[in-house]
């Protein structure tokens, strides 16, 4: 099979749906001719025209407006806001408007749009660039939150998202794009709602999301020379979250670790803890649940500063050597 990268998998993903729908556009900042802030759209408007590839101005609460008010009249439009921090521009639109008009219209209107959002940190972006704000939107009812990590899911579940009635909330890892998966060519859809089994291990499990997927992969082939196997669990949807294959998994296991570069106060860790914890799996567990997240603090520019803000791959092979040898 082919390999594609990242951003490649959800370039073919639009460029497929917008082929065979006519309903699919794009909308967003430089997404036109500059081709997206990451390059995902890169060529769509030479394919589609300024109609289907619309560049808005700098103005994110009206891109997300207009997505709304698209979706309402039947079109399924796929936003893209060009760092996922500048969101918190458009969170009256989209908390107060596109989560609740389908429960307040009593399934009568449905808000089928998608939200790409470039997330997270390791370019040197600072602090008003490089934010992990997923969980923000796990609190809100009537929304979907998505975070792939790797380039096959990637375009998998840009396509179921489009085709939920649903407004979707798509988080995509800046440091994502460049990785490659194979990839089909032909069209497919990755269900929301499904966590995968990313690696099977009988000494701990361990629940990790976006790019903290790909570390917890590399940490796990290094506490295999120590004799670690490590369960990696990838929720790939974490609203809603399927919490059935980690029950199981801790079960099996008997210690859990989550890993998330969003800070640890408030974050989606927490909730996996807690649906942990208030299941049967808690009288299997042999040491307490545990939580790796990034620091309590905006991203610094500096490198050396920002690469020890959040979890790393030795930081995840530490904590899963305390656990599994009894180090807390």
């Amino acid at each position: 099979m082919r390999e594609l990268s990242y951003a490649e998998a959800l370039r073919e993903c639009l460029r497929q749906t917008m082929t065979a729908d006519e309903r699919v556009f794009m909308i967003g900042e430089d997404i036109g001719i500059y081709g997206g802030a990451f390059g995902v759209s890169a060529g769509l408007l030479a394919e589609f025209g300024k109609e289907r590839i619309i560049d808005t101005p700098i103005s994110e609460a009206g891109l997300a407006g207009a997505c709304i008010g698209a979706a309402l009249t039947g079109m399924r439009p796929v936003g893209e806001i060009q760092f996922m921090d500048f969101v918190a521009l458009s969170m009256e639109q989209i908390v107060l408007q596109a989560a609740k008009i389908r429960f307040m219209f009593g399934g009568k209107a449905t808000v089928p749009m998608v939200l790409r959002m470039p997330g997270g940190s390791g370019t040197g972006a600072a602090a008003q660039h490089s934010e992990s704000l997923e969980n923000w939107f796990v609190h809100v009812p009537g929304l979907k939150v998505v975070m792939p990590s790797n380039a096959y899911d990637a375009k998998g579940l840009l396509r179921a998202a489009i085709y939920d009635d649903n407004p979707v909330i798509f988080v995509e890892h800046k440091l994502l794009y460049r990785t490659k998966a194979d990839v089909p060519e032909e069209p497919y859809e990755v269900p929301l709602g499904k966590s995968k089994i990313v690696r099977e291990g009988s000494d701990l499990t361990i629940v990790a999301t976006s790019i903290m997927v790909q570390r917890t992969l590399q940490a796990a082939e290094q506490l295999a020379q120590e004799n670690i196997e490590v369960e990696i669990i990838d929720p790939r949807t974490i609203k809603p979250l399927d919490s059935a294959p980690i029950i199981d998994s801790v079960k099996k296991t008997g210690r859990a670790l989550v890993v998330h570069e969003a800070v640890k106060m408030g974050g989606f860790g927490g909730e996996v803890v807690s649906q942990i914890v208030a299941s049967e799996a808690f009288d299997y567990l042999e040491a307490p649940v545990r939580r790796l997240a990034g620091l309590d603090t905006p991203i610094p520019y500096n490198r050396t500063l920002e690469y020890h803000a959040v979890p790393q791959v030795e930081n995840i092979v530490d904590e899963a050597r305390k656990l599994v040898q009894g180090g807390y």
